[in-house]
């Protein structure tokens, strides 16, 4: 088992910190050698003062042909909103690739946007090719497939470089779901995540069904909230702990946390 340490990256719009990562471009050496290779699932913590682009991310196929890497699937859990905070989620209607285009020409794509208001507790699906955009007012934990991809669209005129032919390429009629609170648990193809809620002291034993070991089979374990102990080792909110096949798990305290497993 082990405690990661952050890699902070300053935006124009805040910040992320990547919190389990073995990408080139945020690269956790102690993670890596923990899990034996290149772990297929990025883990973010996002903190949006303004906010960050219209963009949308390739899929497996397209970013294969475009990038010759993964594509971008991902999820975001809300860990706080500011009151009435929304962000985009999805077109609000079915575009061509020239309306599109005039849209963003024309400083209105705005128009063409699906927005949907957001609280703490939340969590929204995005699969690859689908249009969004976090503004400001959040912070969320992002989990996605280990790749740094994105295609602006828009960029609300702050003059940073836009990909508008490659991003509509990549745009897929994708199923919008509903924004909810978190149900407890989720299964993508990618990745799996599981809420844990511990008071008072809790012990397991994760599998070791794995003949030798794998990047994938790393589980990872990020505290929402609360505080306490994991393994002996003082874990409070934001932390992410990684647990190789066949660890104990020892937690004290009172703490909730989400358990992400790679497909």
């Amino acid at each position: 088992m082990k405690k990661l340490n952050a890699i902070k990256s300053e935006k124009v719009w805040g910040y992320e910190n990547w919190i389990a990562s073995t990408h080139p471009n945020g690269f956790q050496k102690d993670f890596f050698e923990l899990c034996g290779g290149d772990y297929p699932l990025l883990v973010k913590v996002i903190q949006a003062d303004s906010t960050l682009s219209v963009q949308v991310h390739p899929d497996d196929e397209m970013a294969s042909l475009y990038e010759h890497c993964r594509g971008k699937t991902e999820c975001w859990y809300i860990l706080s909103a500011e009151e009435g905070t929304e962000l985009v989620y999805g077109l609000n209607g079915v575009y061509s690739a020239s309306e599109l285009r005039k849209a963003i020409e024309a400083d209105s794509l705005q128009d063409c946007l699906r927005y949907e208001k957001v609280r703490a507790g939340d969590f929204l699906y995005i699969p690859a090719g689908t249009v969004h955009a976090i503004c400001g007012g959040l912070r969320l934990l992002e989990v996605q497939q280990s790749s740094d991809v994105t295609y602006r669209l828009y960029d609300w005129g702050r003059g940073r470089e836009c990909h508008v032919e490659r991003g509509i390429a990549c745009i897929k009629d994708t199923e919008i779901r509903k924004v909810l609170p978190f149900p407890g648990s989720f299964v993508s193809p990618y990745f799996s995540l599981e809420e844990v809620s511990v008071e008072g002291k809790h012990f397991s034993r994760l599998e070791n069904c794995a003949a030798e070991k794998k990047a994938a089979d790393i589980v990872l374990g990020f505290v929402i909230e609360g505080s306490g102990t994991i393994n002996g080792i003082p874990a409070a909110a934001e932390d992410i702990f990684a647990f190789e096949p066949g660890d104990a798990v020892e937690i004290e305290g009172r703490l909730k946390l989400m358990k992400i497993t790679a497909k």
